[in-house]
Parts: structure tokens; C-alpha cells; sequence
């Protein structure tokens, strides 16, 4: 009896430390702590095109929809929808804050088009002629 009970509490030490580590290794966590240090982080899954990405930038959350189509090899992302979750905040953003955005989207995505949604649209279109 007393053997079964060691070999639980061992497992249960073991379950804990791989929870542990589990959580530490979230990068939904990493997201989230990157948001609130206004550090950037993107956050994404790239094998699923059905689930957006998160990108935090000095403490704005953006989201991206990706859209699948054909390119001349594949079948590729080929268009990418960025909006702020919170708008308000994008107060002391310049153009070359979302130029770096858009270069880390095409890192990623380099057959896509990046379209933002308004305010941000605005802007783009004004410092791009």
C-alpha cells in the first residue's frame, strides 16, 4: 500500500512540474506579458488559416484574418485583414510603427496583400503617395 502511494505522489510531482513548464512555454502567455510591457510579439499559428493572429505593439493589440488563395505555385495567403482591437489607443503611432507591422506580416506571409482597417487605412494611403 505504501508503494502505491509513493508511485501517486510521484506522478502527481511529475504532472505539476509538466504543467509548469506547459504554462511557462504558452505563447498565449508570452503574448499577453508582451502586451502588458508594450513590448511586440506576434502571436500566430501559421498551419491553420481558418484562426487569425495577435500581434501586440507598444501596447496596442492588432488582429489579422488571413485568407487563402491560388498563387502561381500554390495555394497560398494571399490577403491578410489587420485591425486594433481597441482603436483608442493607437494615440503616438506613426507610419513607420505600421511599416513594421506590415514588414513582419510579409516575413510571414510574402505573397500577401495587407489591407488595415480605418484609421489606419487613412493613413497608409496618405504618407504611401
Amino acid at each position: 500500500m505504501i508503494h502505491i502511494l509513493r508511485i501517486v505522489i510521484i506522478a502527481f510531482i511529475i504532472y505539476l512540474i509538466y504543467r509548469m513548464i506547459k504554462f511557462i512555454l504558452d505563447p498565449k502567455r508570452k503574448l499577453e506579458a508582451a502586451h502588458e510591457q508594450k513590448k511586440y510579439f506576434f502571436y500566430d499559428v501559421p498551419d491553420n488559416i481558418r484562426k487569425n493572429f495577435l500581434i501586440t505593439y507598444n501596447g496596442v493589440m492588432f488582429e489579422g484574418e488571413k485568407y487563402l488563395g491560388t498563387t502561381e505555385r500554390s495555394f497560398e495567403v494571399v490577403s491578410i485583414f489587420v485591425w486594433p482591437h481597441n482603436p483608442d489607443l493607437l494615440k503616438g503611432l506613426s507610419y513607420e510603427d505600421f511599416k513594421f507591422i506590415e514588414n513582419e506580416i510579409q516575413l510571414r506571409y510574402p505573397d500577401s496583400e495587407i489591407d488595415w482597417k480605418s484609421p489606419i487605412k487613412e493613413l497608409m494611403a496618405k504618407n504611401q503617395s
